[in-house]
């Protein structure tokens, strides 16, 4: 049976697979996620941890948030490839960055968030809502 979401870094040594649907999907466009990304937000999707089987060791890199919740980026010490998100705000979730997805088009995004963190040439999807912070609340 194939796995309804499955991806990997970019060299290939870390790998994922995930058999439910995200809890929540969505753009991030906070400032944290701009300099960790290079880009002007993360597609992020959130799942329950216990339904993602990863294959390899990433490293993570611990920063705290405005919030001033901790948040682990999980990455590919090999390639350096953003896979994962750990909140302490949200224990027992874990967060894939959509463009790691083998296939991207699987990713819907429902919501935009940290908007007021955006970046001004950040073309957005005028059809998506959107949340100036966090996307909970």
């Amino acid at each position: 049976m194939n796995s309804k979401y499955t991806g990997q870094c970019l060299c290939g040594a870390i790998h994922y697979s995930i058999d439910a649907e995200p809890l929540f999907s969505g753009n991030c466009h906070c400032k944290d996620c701009q300099r960790a990304s290079g880009g002007a937000f993360i597609p992020a999707m959130l799942f329950h941890a216990k339904d993602v089987v990863v294959s390899g060791e990433a490293r993570y890199y611990e920063s705290t948030a405005d919030s001033g919740n901790v948040h682990k980026r999980g990455f590919c010490p090999n390639c350096g490839s953003q896979l994962f998100a750990k909140f302490s705000n949200l224990p027992g979730m874990l967060g894939i960055k959509a463009g790691t997805l083998n296939e991207a088009s699987r990713y819907v995004p429902k919501l935009d968030f940290y908007v007021a963190s955006a970046a001004t040439w950040d073309f957005m999807n005028p059809q998506l809502p959107k949340k100036q912070g966090a996307a909970q609340g």
